[in-house]
């Protein structure tokens, strides 16, 4: 995962345990000047802190240079550099019982993240704590294997497991009522990614091992003439049983893997699987 606030700044995770921060510069600007000699790229920092490897790794989009790591052990380190000083890891955060799946940072507040594990549950944390501020048990007796921060409205959290569902959280009431806005269970497989698009709020899309990407709008609701469209003979059950929030589906990729908008190209996907490495734009209006 690279730095959102400098891109060539870039964190990796390893089967080894080890985290490390790798400064990209050269390799980068190797794609604009020929002839540049072939360096062995060292990392800028190392933590070997991590008791088992890990999966979970997400940059905060409002603090630079911080950055935290989830791991098997279902352990937590946030890491820091500060202006003109080294970079350290702050003090193990446990509240998890499973293995932590996946990491994201608030996009608007400084000191506050999210994770979720396979012990079912969507932990929000503050950094400056060892321990959750809040615990909600989002998907009970299956693993919650990720989950995105919605960037246009800070409120809204999506979470994705491996049954197959994916359900919007509304956190302003996740702690008092531990319930979702909107639980789908379109996929028939474990999911993979997801993410909210970058400038429509109630857009976002969904990859699972079923082999399919879906694209959801959340502010679709279905209407008296779709309703009554929908019963007509010609209309098969599957198609019928379809929710009128999924937009898109797109098809062609095995065992999707990961999945996110262009930051550039209004609308546009990429996709890695484990046969391929698809770019594409819906045949959508997001």
């Amino acid at each position: 995962r690279s730095m959102p606030q400098r891109p060539h700044m870039v964190a990796t995770m390893a089967d080894t345990c080890n985290v490390h921060v790798y400064d990209v510069s050269n390799a980068l600007r190797s794609f604009d000047e020929s002839g540049l000699p072939r360096q062995e790229q060292k990392p800028v920092y190392t933590f070997n802190g991590h008791r088992s490897e890990g999966f979970a790794l997400d940059w905060s989009p409002v603090v630079e240079a911080q950055f935290a790591t989830g791991d098997n052990s279902n352990t937590i380190h946030v890491h820091v550099a500060r202006e003109g000083a080294a970079w350290h890891a702050m003090g193990a955060m446990r509240g998890h019982t499973g293995a932590v799946e996946d990491i994201q940072f608030s996009p608007k507040e400084k000191t506050v993240f999210a994770s979720c594990s396979c012990d079912g549950t969507v932990r929000i944390w503050d950094t400056r704590s060892r321990g959750p501020m809040i615990t909600a048990t989002a998907h009970p007796d299956t693993d919650v294997n990720v989950i995105s921060w919605n960037t246009n409205m800070s409120f809204l959290l999506a979470s994705g497991a491996d049954d197959g569902g994916m359900k919007i959280w509304d956190l302003r009431h996740i702690q008092n009522s531990p319930r979702p806005i909107a639980h789908y269970t379109y996929h028939t497989r474990p999911i993979t990614s997801v993410e909210w698009h970058p400038t429509d709020e109630s857009v976002l899309a969904v990859s699972s091992d079923d082999d399919q990407l879906s694209i959801w709008d959340l502010s679709v609701e279905e209407d008296e003439e779709a309703r009554e469209a929908s019963r007509a003979p010609r209309v098969s059950d599957s198609v019928r049983q379809l929710p009128p929030q999924l937009l898109f589906i797109h098809q062609g990729q095995h065992l999707i893997k990961e999945l996110h908008f262009h930051p550039q190209i209004p609308g546009t996907i990429l996709s890695t699987s484990e046969d391929a490495l698809n770019i594409f734009k819906p045949a959508t209006s997001i």
